[in-house]
Order: structure tokens, then sequence, then C-alpha cells
């Protein structure tokens, strides 16, 4: 919640009561344990509030940060607090940027040629500078108020009328803030980063199954070309067959999906290569009923029984089998998807994750969904077979929900 630049009034409310919890229990100690004044931040706390999310939360921070002094009967500490977290959101108004309150550091850049000719530089040092003497007004006046009004606002005692035991109060103020902005600022830079890679994630991905797509109805439609003079009946019944799968693909936006629904997609996608194949072509499945409601990559097996085909069976003249085997043990999904066809030649295996669309495609999509924890594995003899193996951890549908509805801090 402290991370994030729009709020709720509810958010911005909670907000007020975390940081009363915390600061005001600074100013509880100091009222019971006199002699650790120091912990009291109440006034820099109030004004951070108000900075970070405006003039609801600095309010109310003020308020209750202030109460155990109130209590204690320092009269004019809260509407010090009070009016110190208002100061903070009417400072959060003259940013440009919110991205400057983050970067604020008591000695901006004041190099007079980048200023004079960066119109946004020149307003972020404006803007620090109206934030640092923000500070020291606020700290100024409460000095002042103790002094007119002893007792009525706490503020810590100066051994000296030095000039570095005036200054201290007001150095402390401004470090108070600037360390609490600068830590934050690091957690919330690395919770952008968890966020970009996750998008990034999600992008690659997107582009990985958006080649598979144009890759398959390439394949698709030239069966159905081959068809449209020698039999329009069948060419339109694959039609049919491929608006089914079409229509499914667009709805689908998911990076996993039950093993079920992918079984479904690959009895649709079967239909349309029988066609051309006829009794020629057979499909077996071997698939454990708990496996069913797993989950795994989207479009992960239509690209490994694709190639089956294109590249096992369809230059063998009498056909051949596709077998499909799924089972579960160790919390870990492995499935087989293995063909009687010609095989592959040794040469063209070496490099058939580099250059095969469809099964570098899925070793990509792999790596990118689970890094180091899977498997692929190509067995292939020519004139016997290819055998492709893949293993990779459980997913389950629940999990991956709660995983997915857990909000980022």
């Amino acid at each position: 919640m402290l991370m994030r630049e729009q709020r709720t009034f509810n958010q911005r409310l909670m907000l007020a009561l975390s940081f009363a919890a915390i600061f005001g229990l600074g100013s509880a100690i100091r009222v019971i344990l006199p002699s650790y004044q120091a912990v009291d931040l109440g006034l820099e706390a109030s004004l951070l509030a108000g900075l970070l999310a405006g003039y609801v939360t600095g309010l109310v921070s003020g308020v209750l940060i202030s109460l155990p002094g109130t209590i204690n009967g320092e009269l004019l500490t809260m509407p010090l607090l009070a009016a110190a977290g208002v100061l903070g959101g009417l400072l959060r108004d003259c940013a440009a940027d919110p991205e400057d309150i983050w970067r604020f550091s008591p000695l901006p850049g004041l190099q007079l040629r980048r200023l004079l000719r960066d119109p946004v530089r020149r307003r972020r040092a404006l803007f620090q500078i109206c934030l640092v003497l923000g500070i020291l007004f606020t700290e100024f006046f409460r000095d002042a108020a103790g002094r007119l009004f002893p007792g009525a606002v706490f503020v810590i005692p100066r051994p000296s009328d030095q000039p570095l035991s005036i200054l201290l109060p007001y150095l402390t103020s401004i470090f108070a803030i600037t360390l609490p902005l600068k830590i934050w600022n690091n957690a919330r830079n690395e919770t952008k980063l968890v966020e970009q890679e996750q998008l990034l994630m999600q992008a690659r991905l997107a582009a990985l199954s958006s080649q598979i797509n144009p890759h398959f109805l390439f394949n698709t439609l030239n069966s159905v070309s081959s068809l449209i003079r020698t039999n329009p009946d069948q060419a339109r019944a694959m039609v049919y067959r491929l608006s089914n799968i079409l229509r499914r693909l667009l709805r689908k936006h998911e990076n996993l999906s039950p093993l079920r629904d992918e079984l479904s997609f690959i009895d649709d996608y079967l239909a349309i290569e029988m066609v051309r194949f006829g009794d020629k072509l057979c499909f077996e499945k071997e698939v454990s009923p708990e496996t069913l409601d797993l989950l795994v990559p989207s479009m992960l097996l239509q690209p490994l029984v694709e190639n089956s085909i294109r590249h096992g069976l369809s230059g063998k003249l009498e056909g051949g089998v596709i077998r499909l085997r799924c089972k579960a043990e160790g919390g870990r999904i492995r499935l087989t998807v293995e063909d009687d066809g010609v095989g592959i030649p040794p040469s063209k295996l070496a490099t058939l994750l580099e250059q095969g669309i469809g099964i570098s495609n899925v070793n990509e999509r792999l790596k990118v969904l689970f890094g180091n924890d899977y498997r692929l594995h190509i067995d292939s003899k020519p004139g016997v077979g290819t055998r492709i193996e893949l293993e990779f951890p459980e997913l389950h549908a629940g999990a991956v929900s709660a995983a997915a509805a857990t909000p980022l801090t």
C-alpha cells in the first residue's frame, strides 16, 4: 500500500493507521520514559505521511500520533502534527512528478548550466528545495512554539546555544525524512523490477504462442486447399473443425491450461489430419485419470503431435501410429509423444531445438515457465521412429490461482 501512487479513501486511512501505530508508539515511549526522547519522530512522520499519501493521510496520522503527547498535557502537539501532515500534502501537490518525491535528496544537483537548459531538472530541483524549506519551517515552528509555550509541545532541549546545537534538530529532521524515503524507494524499485520481469515473461510467452498459431494455421489451410477441388464436403468439414479450434484459441489467454483441455484440442486437430491420412493415421492415448486436471503449458502437445505427423508419418506410405502417454509421480508430470515413422537423421536431430519451429518453441516456453526445472529429451532412430519425453513440476489449478491472487508488496 505504501508503494502505490493511487489509493482509495479506505487505503489512505489504513496507511494513516499504520503510520500512527509505528510512530505513535515512539511518542508513547518518550512520554513514559523521558530518557528516550529521540524515539519521538511524530512531527517528521506526520509530514512524511502527507508527502507520500496526501492531506487525509497526513492529517489523520498527525492527529493519531499526537495522542500520547496530548494526553500528557502537551496541548499544542495535536494541531502542530496535524498541520505538518497537511503541509506534507501541499508539498506533494507541488511535485510535477510523483517520482520526484521518491528521488528526494537534501543535496540536489544544482549545476546552473543543466538547470537552465533542462526544464525538467529545473522543476525537480525547485521541488527538492521547497521540500527542504518545508522541513526546516516545520522544525522552526515547533522550536518557536516550544519556547513560547514551554511544555505545550515536545522539543528536545538544546545542550547549549552553540551553532551546532541549534542546527542539530533541523539536520535530524531532514535525515529522519530522507532515510525512510531512500529505504522505501529501494524496496519500491525491487517490486517494480519483479513486476516488469513478470510482464516481460508474459509478453515473451505471448510472442511464442503467436508463433505456434500461424504455423498451425498455415499447415491446416494447406490441407484444406488440397481437398477443395477433389472433395468439397471433406474440405467443408475441415474448415468447420478449424473454426472450432480457432474459436477456442481466441478465447484462451492463459499460459497454462488443464491437460484435459489440451487433449480435447489434440482430438480436434487430429480430426482434421485424419481427413488427409484416413485409416493410415492411428492415435493412441494412455493418460492417467489423476493427471487430467493438472495444468500444463497451453498449446504444449499440438506442436509435438504435429512434428510426429509432418516429419515422422507423412513420408511413410503405410502411415503409422502416434502414442501419447501421461502420468504423474513424485510431484512431476511425465509426458511422452512417440511415433513409428521414418525418424529424424542424426544431423538434423542435433539442431532440432534450434531450428524446428514447433519443438524449439515448446522448449523455449518450458524454459520461461520453469527455468531449469524441466526436461525435454528427443530420441529418434531413422526407420524406427521418434520419441519425445517431457518432464516438469505438477501444477494444480487451485495453487496457481492463489499465487496469482497474492498481491505484490
